[in-house]
C-alpha cells in the first residue's frame, strides 16, 4: 500500500472516527439482522421464509438474512446519509480518492458512468480502441464522439496493449476540444502504459483522464505494482473490486478526484444506471473487501506476486510454451505490468487458445480466465495457494507434452485485422434504418451493432464502422476456433445488421 499516514485513511465522524478496520455497513447489516424485525417490506422471500427451500438451504439463512431493501435504518446507495455513505468515504480514503461510488452495475456501470459524466451529444472523448463494450454502449447512449488511438499491438502474442503519451498528446493537439481521455490501466493482460505522463499532459489541457481500472484493484496496495489510477493523479477511475480484490462478482467502486470533474454529476449518472432494489450484499461485500485491501493487501499482494513469479519459472521450462515475464516490457506502450497476470502462449503447440482451455477443462479440471486464438491468460490472487499452483503446472506439462510437435513443424503467423474506419457516430449507426445481410456480403457496409469475442469484450466492430474482408476473416477464425463471438442479433452469425443504403431517385 502507499505510504500514507493511517491517520488519513480513516473517517472523523462527530461521535467516532472510523478506521480501516471497520466495516460500517456490514456491521449495520448484522445488527440489523440480529434485532430480527417484522418485516412487510420487499425482498419477498422474508429473510429466506418464502424461498425456495433447495436453494435457501444452499445459499444459507445468513446471507438471506442481509439481503434487505434501502429502508431507513440501512441507508440508500443513490443519496446515502449514514451507513453506505461510511463505508463510501472508507473506501475513498482507502483507495485515494476524494470521493468513491459503490456499483452494483458492476464495471461496466462505472464505466458508463465515467463516459456520460464528461461527455455530452455531439462532444468528442479521446478513446483506445480495444476499449470494453461498456465504453462504446456509453459513447451511443450520450451520442459522443470518439476519437479512437490505436493501441501498440503485440505480433508476437496477438494482442493490443496500452496508448503512450505521445500518442495521446497528438490527439489532443488535433482535438483541443476533446472533453476527455479515456485509459485502460492495466490492460486485461495486465500490462500498464506510462499513466503519470498521461495525466500531467492532459492536464496541462484541463483534461480529464478516465481510467477503466477492472483488472487493476490490487495495485494501489502494493508499490511493487503499476501506479493505480488515483495514485497517477486521474480524475476518475472505474475499478473491479470483484475481479481481484476479493468482493462478491458485480460489485465494483468509481474513484473520483475533484478539479476536472463534479461529484454531484457523477453520482446524479451513476444512479441513472443504478436498480432502485440496490443488492445489500453486493455493497456488505465491498465494505469488507475494502477493509482487508486497506489493512492485510500489501502482504496478501506479496504472496500473490511470488506465487505467480514461482509458477511462471516453472513453466517457462516446458519446451513449446511461453510464459510472459518482464521481458515484455521496454516500449512506450509496456512501461509496467502485473505479474499476477500469467500470459501463456501455446501457439508454438499448434492448437488455438480456445483448444487448450477446452481441454485443461475436460482434462484436469482446470478453468482458465481467458482464452484466445494464441493464448491463455489465467489470474493469481489471494484465494490461490500452492496447491492450485502445482496443478496449473503439471497440467501444463500435460498440454505440452500431448500436443508437441518435432522441430519441422511451422509456428501459425499470428493474424491482426486492421481496425476498421469510423464512417459514422456509433449513436447514428445504431439508430439507422438497417437490414440484416448475410456476413460475407457486408464488405463496405457500415455496421450497426457491435461484434466482439468476450472476454475480454473488445469490440471486432462497433457501430458506424466499415465492415473489412480482413475483420470478417478474423471473425470466421474466432468463430471456427470454437471462440465466443458476441453481439449480433443473429445468434447463429451468419448475418450482420447493417445501415440501409437507399436507392437514389430515378
Amino acid at each position: 500500500m502507499s505510504n500514507t499516514p493511517s491517520s488519513l485513511l480513516n473517517v472523523e465522524r462527530k461521535d467516532h472516527t472510523l478506521t480501516q478496520n471497520d466495516t460500517p455497513l456490514f456491521t449495520g447489516l448484522k445488527k440489523h439482522a440480529d434485532r430480527n424485525p417484522v418485516q412487510f417490506h420487499i425482498p419477498g422471500h422474508k429473510k429466506g421464509a418464502g424461498m425456495d427451500p433447495e436453494f435457501r438451504a444452499f445459499a444459507g439463512d445468513n446471507i438471506l438474512s442481509i439481503d434487505l431493501i434501502n429502508i431507513a435504518p440501512l441507508d440508500d446507495l443513490h443519496q446515502p446519509k449514514s451507513l453506505i455513505k461510511d463505508a463510501q468515504d472508507l473506501a475513498a480514503k482507502a483507495f485515494g480518492a476524494d470521493h468513491t461510488f459503490f456499483s452494483v452495475q458492476g464495471t461496466s456501470g462505472a464505466i458508463m458512468t465515467m463516459v456520460m459524466s464528461v461527455c455530452g451529444p455531439g462532444e468528442k472523448i479521446i478513446v483506445p480502441r480495444n476499449v470494453h463494450k461498456s465504453v462504446m454502449s456509453a459513447i451511443v447512449f450520450c451520442g459522443a464522439i470518439p476519437i479512437f488511438i490505436h493501441p501498440e499491438v503485440d505480433k508476437e502474442l496477438g494482442i493490443s496493449h496500452g496508448i503512450t503519451p505521445i500518442s495521446v498528446a497528438h490527439a489532443l493537439e488535433q482535438h483541443p476540444d476533446a472533453k476527455g481521455v479515456l485509459v485502460i490501466n492495466p490492460t486485461y493482460f495486465g500490462i500498464a502504459a506510462d499513466l503519470r505522463e498521461i495525466v500531467k499532459i492532459a492536464h496541462e489541457q484541463d483534461v480529464p483522464v478516465l481510467v477503466d481500472e477492472a483488472h487493476g484493484v490490487h495495485i494501489h496496495f502494493h508499490d511493487g505494482l503499476p501506479a493505480s489510477a488515483m495514485q497517477a493523479g486521474a480524475d476518475m477511475a472505474a475499478t473491479s473490486v470483484h475481479k481481484l480484490g476479493g468482493s462478491l462478482t458485480q460489485s465494483s467502486v468509481l474513484n473520483v478526484k475533484e478539479g476536472l470533474v463534479s461529484p454531484k454529476r457523477v453520482q446524479s449518472i451513476l444512479s441513472m444506471l443504478t436498480t432502485t432494489s440496490t443488492s445489500y450484499p453486493l455493497l456488505a461485500s465491498l465494505d469488507t473487501a475494502r477493509r482487508r485491501l486497506a489493512i492485510d493487501g500489501k502482504e496478501l499482494i506479496s504472496q500473490s506476486i511470488s506465487l505467480a513469479e514461482n509458477i511462471r519459472e516453472r513453466l517457462s521450462e516446458i519446451d513449446q510454451i511461453k510464459c510472459i515475464g518482464s521481458e515484455i516490457l521496454g516500449t512506450p506502450a509496456t512501461y509496467d505490468y502485473d505479474p499476477t497476470k500469467i500470459i501463456i502462449s501455446i501457439k508454438e503447440l499448434g492448437i488455438t487458445g480456445y483448444h487448450a482451455e477446452v481441454w485443461l477443462r475436460e482434462q484436469y479440471n482446470l478453468e482458465v480466465e481467458l482464452s484466445d486464438l494464441y493464448n491463455i491468460l489465467c489470474i493469481v490472487t489471494p484465494g490461490d495457494t500452492q496447491y492450485e499452483a502445482d496443478i496449473l503446472v503439471e497440467a501444463m506439462q500435460a498440454l505440452a507434452k500431448e500436443f508437441r510437435h518435432d522441430s519441422s513443424h511451422s509456428v501459425p503467423e499470428v493474424i491482426l485485422p486492421d481496425i476498421p474506419l469510423l464512417a459514422v457516430t456509433p449513436r447514428e449507426a445504431f439508430y439507422a434504418d438497417t437490414e440484416l445481410l448475410p456476413l460475407d456480403d457486408t464488405v463496405g457496409r457500415v455496421c450497426a451493432e457491435f461484434i466482439m469475442v468476450y472476454p475480454p469484450g473488445i469490440p471486432i466492430f462497433i457501430p458506424g464502422e466499415i465492415i473489412t474482408e480482413d475483420n470478417l476473416r478474423y471473425i470466421h477464425e474466432n468463430i471456427e476456433a470454437g471462440l465466443p463471438v458476441q453481439g449480433p442479433q443473429d445468434e447463429t452469425l451468419t448475418k450482420l445488421r447493417v445501415i440501409k443504403e437507399h436507392r437514389a431517385i430515378k
